[in-house]
């Protein structure tokens, strides 16, 4: 896989969403005090890393581990152990496995990884899966008083459907992600109630949905000029 300075390729558009990202993100710091500081720091990382993931650049998914620390560290201060676990244990080590895997897999000798496709088997071990993540953590995140606890396994579940997609090389990873990031940008306004330095979180997450929707079109663009060439 080639190696390359990835602010350079990024188009006009995908600039501007990255530039506006970041302001969002600081200007809502801002907003929540210096105790936010840390949150903005994820949140910077990870704005950062979207942008690259949508992509196809395997560096998106180096920052990505980066942000899963991060994020779980947050997550432990206000209880949200579901995320912590989530982070932590799921998503940091999957997307630690997504680098190797699209290490492997580059588009001719590119920086862009290959897209593939999904497989009736693999979404048939997907929804097993999920099901069984669900079900487990819903006990765990219980008995260890997770705060909004619906919400909080609900964010298992699509956090998990994310990563496995990511792992995948499937443009469906962006959706499950999409669908991940309105979960958590109702699970940190209810943070936000009791202590106003977690709406940079929830501007974090709103930042997220935009470049995951982007990403779920920019793979679906790649896809097709892939197979075209």
């Amino acid at each position: 896989m080639k190696i390359s300075n990835p602010f350079r390729s990024l188009t006009k558009f995908e600039t501007a969403l990255w530039i506006a990202s970041v302001l969002v993100v600081i200007g809502s710091a801002f907003v929540s005090g210096t105790s936010g500081i840390l949150n903005m720091i994820a949140s910077l990382i990870g704005v950062t890393a979207l942008i690259f993931v949508a992509k196809g650049f395997v560096i998106g998914q180096i920052l990505t581990v980066v942000f899963s620390v991060f994020y779980g560290i947050i997550s432990y201060h206000f209880a949200y152990y579901g995320e912590m676990i989530t982070y932590l244990c799921m998503s940091a080590p999957m997307a630690l496995m997504s680098v190797i895997s699209w290490v492997k897999h580059p588009y001719k000798d590119s920086s862009e990884v290959e897209v593939s496709h999904l497989t009736k088997k693999k979404l048939i071990i997907m929804t097993v899966l999920s099901l069984t993540v669900t079900i487990i953590f819903y006990f765990i995140l219980k008995a260890l008083g997770t705060a909004n606890l619906i919400v909080s396994t609900i964010s298992v579940t699509t956090s998990f459907i994310a990563v496995f997609f990511t792992f995948l090389r499937s443009p469906y990873y962006a959706l499950g992600y999409a669908a991940n990031d309105i979960v958590l940008i109702v699970l940190w306004i209810l943070a936000s109630i009791e202590d106003i330095s977690y709406i940079s979180m929830v501007a974090c997450f709103v930042m997220f949905l935009f470049n995951d929707l982007y990403g779920y079109y920019n793979w679906r663009r790649m896809r097709k000029r892939q197979e075209n060439s």
